[in-house]
C-alpha cells in the first residue's frame, strides 16, 4: 500500500522505501551481517564512480617492468575484487582452508594442531558478491555507466525478492529500473501472482515432500537397498528442483509485484537432452555469470583444444566450489566437466539450442532425456552427502547391492501423483516461463488456480518448517 499508493508519484521514496525494507527482512536473519552488505555496496559504489571518472585518464605510475595493473581503473577494480572475494573467502572458506592443510599436513605424517573459528556463513553472501562484483566489472569494461544515485544502487545490491537466492541479476538489467517510473500494471500483477503461486506449488508440495523420503534415505544409506538408494537419488533430483526454481519464480513473482522484471533462471533443465543444454537450463543467472566473467575471460573455446578444456575443468570446478566450502562441491564440479567435455570434443555442446515445437518427444529424445536426468542424478548424490566418501559408498550400494527389496512406504501415492503432475505441467509449459501462462484468456484457467491452490494446502508440507536449500549458499 506505502509503495504504490503513497510514494508511487516520488520515485526517490519507493527506492528508498525498498531500501529499508530490504535491510529489514535481512537483518530480520541476523542484524549483524547487515554490516558486510552495506560495506560491500559502499565499496563498490565508489570504486565505480572511481573507474568512470578515470576511465580516459592516463596511468599515474609511469614506470619500466611495471604492469598496467597500476592504471587507475584497474586499482579500483582490484579494491572492489579485494573486498569482495576477501569477505566472501574469510565467511565461506576460512575453517574449509584450515582444516584441508591441516589433513594435508598429517597425511604427510606430521602433527598439526590448528586453530579454528566457528565462523557463520551469512545469508545470500554468495549471491550479492557476484552482482556486486558484476557491476565492477562492467563498469570497468565500460559496458555499463556507473550510478550516481547511492540510494538506487545500495537498493540495486540489496533488493530482498533476491538477495538471498538469486537470481544473480546483472547491472545493467537491474539497476536501470530504479531510475525508471514503476506504475502497478493489473497483467503485471497477474503474471506475478501465477509465478508465486507455481512457485509454492514446487517448494511446498514436490520438494518438501520429496525431503522427507531423500532426507531418512541419505540419512541411512548403509542399510538402504540399492532401489531405495536409486529412489533417494532421482527424488533430490526433484528436490532440489523444485526447491531452488520454486524459490526462483516467487521471488520473479514478488519483483514483478513491485515492477522489477528479473531474468528467467530455470527453463525445464530436466527435459535436457545433453549435459550442456542442462548448463543453459539450471540456474541461468550463475551458468551465464561464470560464461560471462570466467569463461570467455580465460579465452573460451577461441584457443587450443588443451587450454579449452582447462577452461571447462576450471569453470565447473569454480561452479562447484562457489556452492559451499566442501570437497563434495568440487568433486561434483568436476563430474559434471568430465560429462561436459566429451560433447564438447566431437562438437556436439551447441547442437540443442531450443526446446522443439512438437508436443511428443521422440523415441530417441525420450531416450536422452533419460540420459541425461540418469547422470545429473547420480552427480546430485555427490552433491547431498557430507563427504567424498560417503557418496563413494552411496554409490558403490546402488550397484552391488540387489534392487530386489524396497520400503514403498516412504514413497506415498500423493507424491507419486505429484510428481507425474508437476513433469506434466512442466513439459506443455516449457515454450513460455510456466504452463500457467498457456491459460491466458481461457475462462478455465480459474478453475486451475483454484485446484493449484487446494493441492499445495492438502499436499504441502506444514508440519514443520523447511527452509530452501540454496539458503546455505
Amino acid at each position: 500500500m506505502l509503495y504504490w499508493f503513497i510514494f508511487q508519484k516520488n520515485l526517490k521514496a519507493q527506492n528508498t522505501f525498498l531500501l529499508v525494507t530490504s535491510y529489514v527482512f535481512y537483518g530480520w536473519w541476523d542484524w549483524r551481517f547487515l554490516g558486510l552488505i552495506v560495506l560491500s555496496s559502499a565499496v563498490d559504489y565508489w570504486c565505480g564512480l572511481r573507474m568512470s571518472e578515470d576511465k580516459h585518464s592516463e596511468p599515474t605510475v609511469k614506470k619500466e617492468g611495471l604492469k598496467s595493473w597500476f592504471y587507475d581503473k584497474k586499482k579500483y577494480l582490484g579494491i572492489s575484487l579485494l573486498v569482495n572475494l576477501g569477505m566472501l573467502a574469510f565467511f565461506k572458506y576460512f575453517n574449509f582452508f584450515i582444516d584441508s592443510t591441516t589433513d594435508f599436513i598429517q597425511m604427510m605424517g606430521f602433527q598439526a594442531h590448528p586453530e579454528t573459528l566457528q565462523i557463520i556463513l551469512p545469508v545470500g553472501i554468495s549471491f550479492y558478491t557476484f552482482q556486486t562484483l558484476s557491476y565492477s566489472i562492467d563498469v570497468y569494461k565500460g559496458k555499463i555507466e556507473a550510478s550516481k544515485d547511492p540510494i538506487a544502487f545500495f537498493t540495486f545490491v540489496a533488493f530482498f525478492p533476491q538477495l538471498v537466492a538469486g537470481p544473480i541479476e546483472r547491472a545493467a538489467n537491474l539497476l536501470p529500473q530504479f531510475f525508471k517510473r514503476r506504475e502497478f500494471q493489473y497483467q503485471q500483477g497477474s503474471t506475478a501472482m501465477k509465478l508465486i503461486l507455481w512457485g509454492l506449488f514446487k517448494k511446498m508440495v514436490i520438494a518438501d515432500n520429496c525431503a522427507l523420503v531423500v532426507n531418512p534415505i541419505f540419512e541411512n544409506y548403509q542399510t538402504a537397498s540399492g532401489l531405495e538408494l536409486i529412489m533417494g537419488a532421482v527424488l533430490f533430483s526433484f528436490q532440489i528442483y523444485g526447491d531452488f526454481s520454486g524459490y526462483s519464480d516467487i521471488a520473479i513473482g514478488v519483483a514483478l509485484l513491485l515492477g522489477f522484471k528479473l531474468m528467467v533462471n530455470f527453463r525445464t533443465p530436466y527435459f535436457a537432452r545433453d549435459i550442456a543444454e542442462f548448463w543453459r537450463r539450471w540456474h541461468i543467472s550463475l551458468s551465464t555469470w561464470f560464461r560471462d566473467y570466467l569463461y570467455i575471460p580465460l579465452g573460451g573455446s577461441r584457443v587450443s583444444t588443451a587450454k579449452a578444456i582447462r577452461n571447462i575443468f576450471i569453470v565447473f570446478l569454480v561452479s562447484g566450489f562457489w556452492h559451499g566450502a566442501n570437497w563434495t562441491f568440487i568433486a561434483w564440479g568436476g563430474i559434471h566437466a568430465a560429462m561436459f567435455i566429451p560433447i564438447f570434443l566431437i562438437g556436439k555442446n551447441r547442437v540443442h539450442l531450443d526446446e522443439g515445437d512438437h508436443l511428443i518427444p521422440s523415441f530417441k529424445e525420450i531416450l536422452q532425456m533419460l540420459y541425461t536426468f540418469l547422470f545429473v542424478s547420480l552427480a546430485w548424490v555427490v552433491f547431498r552427502s557430507e563427504t567424498i566418501g560417503s557418496a563413494w559408498f552411496y554409490l558403490e550400494r546402488i550397484f552391488n547391492n540387489p534392487f530386489l527389496s524396497m520400503n514403498f512406504s516412504w514413497f506415498s501415492y500423493d507424491l507419486r501423483i505429484a510428481l507425474i503432475l508437476f513433469l506434466g505441467l512442466d513439459w506443455v509449459g516449457r515454450f513460455k516461463y510456466n504452463w500457467l501462462e498457456n491459460l491466458e484468456g481461457k475462462w478455465y484457467r480459474y478453475i486451475a488456480y483454484v485446484v493449484l491452490g487446494f493441492l499445495i494446502v492438502f499436499w504441502g508440507v506444514f508440519t514443520e518448517a523447511k527452509e530452501f536449500i540454496y539458503f546455505q549458499f
